[in-house]
């Protein structure tokens, strides 16, 4: 069969010397979204597109699967608690309050404020008494969210719009007269290509000009830092953390606000200057409890007194595990013995253990429905006997539970709202053995009783950021299981299922181990029967479009479909565009030799040969992407159609008003549809 001629992208002889090493770059063209050529080569991708997409064959099947809505844990003030919900025919989640008496009110829909479905809600805190609610909201998928605050008993807002929000927390003090909160510079302060990064902590009295806020923290540190901040309940503790980046460590401070001003803090050093990640929880008791990896790869919670916070007076409560990694932790003091619930995930599977809150005893374990994931843990801010966490599997929609201390009884506390039917799935965890012999665990998901064969495949994986990949229901997932195929999600090194030193093993130097593992997850999967070469498709996102980019590159003999989705692929410039200058700390820099040695080993644009034949691949982009600029899939795109001798086609979905992370049901049905399409189409199914 003869292919259809791609669309002319024309190659230009650009090649710098890097580091003595010379690298070439022939579509930096596509690097400008405003330019008459890219927009032309844009719009030719689009319609090559529609003409090879075919029937969104799944469609209806995923759509009748995300009826089943989603319901959020709740948040308590006293009496009144606050949590979302998505019935089965809305677009978004909205956030409702339910007052003591049980009438449930919404206070914040996106669909409401703005009917296109281009809106949505980044981020929610209520006040200390539940009387107000700090919101964020952004537009078509840029994540630029801007703050209000609203009158939860009136619906009014009272303060707002607040802009450059993005990824601010809110840490409300008691009274809801003032809040803490992180802001980006203006963009007239700092230097053009530096728009998105040079946060500070404000304190922001409500009812005045932000202009009139006070600036807390951040001044003269690195401009590519994250902050977090907090109140205990009482109003007493302020606490401040830095990040670098996404580094996996941080610096934690401390200050007594009954003895130092609130817009002055005199803040006291936690932890500075050390290669660990700590968390701070100020406890009712007056303890000051501690969740850290500081050696303690896995996590522990050590405990001290907040106004001497330093490392030598932690004591130890909570030990690490050598085998689960410790994420969450509760405490319910309304009761004889009170007592600490900790959630851990073990090889991926959350668990739920009591403890002693004295002296860190294992009482017990707190049932959960099955082998999934749990979502945070949440108590009353008061204290009490009761607490609530999500719960999900394979093939159970969100639920929140209900667990009972003085009962020790877990019990159903709300359910996704729409009725739907599951298919009956198969679902496994295998251990396969890495490149360098590393045990590596994956989950498979395949039809109900006895395997037939070999089956078409997706392989799923991430493998970055410490960011772990545990069971949860997909409607895309059971779509395909449902039609006879297997899903299999490989929990590669890079990620966070086995604690901070599987992070690290698959970071920095050490990213190739990130593509050994997914390596050699497929060879399991064809090995054992699951599949063959001619019937597996791997799909990633991200840093998961980085994996299966590098996969592609590597490996083209290996995998027949590749889904490619908002990714991260010229790992030369990635620094430069997006919020890039903020994961070196996870990829390294191309500014370093050494790291420049590590990005140009594996770059999947400059790893592109022409003559190879490539798998059939799908890039799938959002045009309103802040974080990894859509540039890297254009390039890369343009350079597989270039040099491909395969007849298996290579094309682009460009898609626009939307971004990297929320969107609309709608939207992500459609993107579901067409991801799947492709893959059967290539594998087989």
């Amino acid at each position: 069969m003869t292919r259809e001629p791609y669309p002319t992208a024309r190659r230009e002889e650009i090649i710098e010397d890097l580091h003595g090493t010379p690298v070439p770059d022939p579509y930096r063209w596509l690097e400008d979204p405003d330019s008459p050529e890219t927009k032309g080569w844009l719009l030719a991708q689009g319609e090559l597109f529609g003409r090879r997409r075919g029937p969104q064959r799944f469609k209806s099947r995923i759509a009748e699967l995300l009826r089943s809505g989603s319901v959020g844990v709740p948040t308590w003030r006293g009496e009144r608690y606050f949590f979302s919900r998505r019935t089965p025919d809305q677009e978004h989640a909205v956030y409702y309050v339910v007052e003591p008496d049980g009438t449930e009110r919404p206070l914040v829909d996106p669909m409401a404020i703005d009917p296109s479905g281009l809106t949505t809600l980044d981020a929610v805190q209520p006040d200390k008494e539940g009387r107000l609610l700090a919101y964020q909201l952004s537009v078509g998928g840029n994540e630029e969210s801007v703050l209000y605050v609203m009158d939860v008993a009136t619906g009014e807002r009272v303060e707002g719009p607040i802009d450059r929000c993005r990824y601010s927390p809110i840490a409300w003090l008691p009274g809801g007269e003032a809040f803490y909160y992180v802001r980006r510079l203006p963009s007239t302060e700092v230097p053009e290509n530096e728009s998105q990064f040079h946060r500070r902590v404000y304190l922001h009295r409500v009812g005045t000009s932000t202009e009139d806020d006070t600036m807390i923290f951040g001044q003269g540190l690195k401009m590519t830092n994250y902050y977090g901040v907090g109140v205990s309940r009482d109003g007493r503790w302020l606490q401040i953390s830095a990040h670098e980046g996404t580094a996996p460590r941080n610096d934690v401070w401390v200050a007594d606000l009954t003895a130092s001003r609130p817009d002055k803090p005199d803040l006291k050093v936690v932890q500075e200057g050390v290669d660990a990640q700590s968390g701070l929880v100020f406890g009712r008791d007056g303890r000051l409890y501690v969740h850290t990896d500081r050696d303690a790869p896995r996590g522990r919670v050590c405990v001290t007194d907040p106004a001497g916070p330093g490392y030598d007076t932690w004591r130890e409560l909570i030990h690490e595990d050598p085998e689960a990694v410790l994420n969450d932790f509760a405490i319910l003091d309304d009761l004889e013995r009170p007592v600490m619930l900790v959630g851990w995930t073990r090889h991926a599977i959350s668990e739920i253990s009591v403890h002693d809150l004295a002296t860190g005893e294992r009482l017990g374990d707190v049932a959960t429905p099955g082998l999934g994931s749990i979502g945070g843990i949440a108590e009353r801010p008061e204290g009490g006997h009761e607490a609530w966490f999500g719960y999900t599997d394979n093939t159970t929609p969100p639920t929140i539970q209900r667990y009972d201390a003085r009962t020790g009884e877990t019990t159903l506390w709300a359910a996704s709202p729409g009725a739907v039917r599951v298919p009956e799935v198969r679902t496994e965890q295998v251990v396969y053995r890495s490149a360098d012999g590393t045990d590596v665990r994956m989950l498979i998901i395949s039809p109900a009783g006895e395997a037939t064969g070999p089956r078409p495949t997706i392989l799923y994986g991430y493998g970055g950021f410490g960011l772990s990949m545990t069971p949860g229901y997909s409607a895309s997932i059971l779509t395909w299981v449902e039609a006879g195929g297997v899903y299999a999600i490989a929990n590669l090194r890079g990620g966070g299922e086995e604690g901070e030193q599987w992070h690290r093993d698959g970071m920095l130097a050490n990213k190739q181990n990130v593509f050994d593992d997914f390596h050699a997850a497929a060879e399991h999967l064809i090995a054992t029967g699951v599949t063959t070469r001619e019937q597996l498709g791997i799909s990633g996102g991200s840093n998961g479009g980085l994996l299966v980019g590098a996969a592609l590159t590597q490996r083209p003999d290996l995998y027949a479909a590749v889904v490619c989705s908002a990714p991260l692929l010229d790992m030369v410039r990635y620094e430069l565009f997006g919020l890039g200058a903020t994961w070196n700390v996870e990829y390294g820099s191309a500014e370093d030799p050494e790291q420049f040695g590590w990005l140009w080993g594996y770059s999947p644009y400059h790893h592109v040969k022409e003559g190879v034949e490539y798998p059939a691949t799908l890039f799938t982009v959002f045009q309103s992407d802040t974080r990894v600029h859509p540039l890297h899939a254009w390039k890369m795109c343009a350079a597989l159609q270039h040099a491909t001798a395969s007849d298996r086609p290579v094309l682009l979905r460009n898609e626009t008003e939307v971004g990297h992370g929320a969107r609309s049901i709608s939207r992500s049905l459609d993107l579901a549809a067409d991801t799947l399409t492709f893959l059967a189409a290539h594998t087989g199914l």
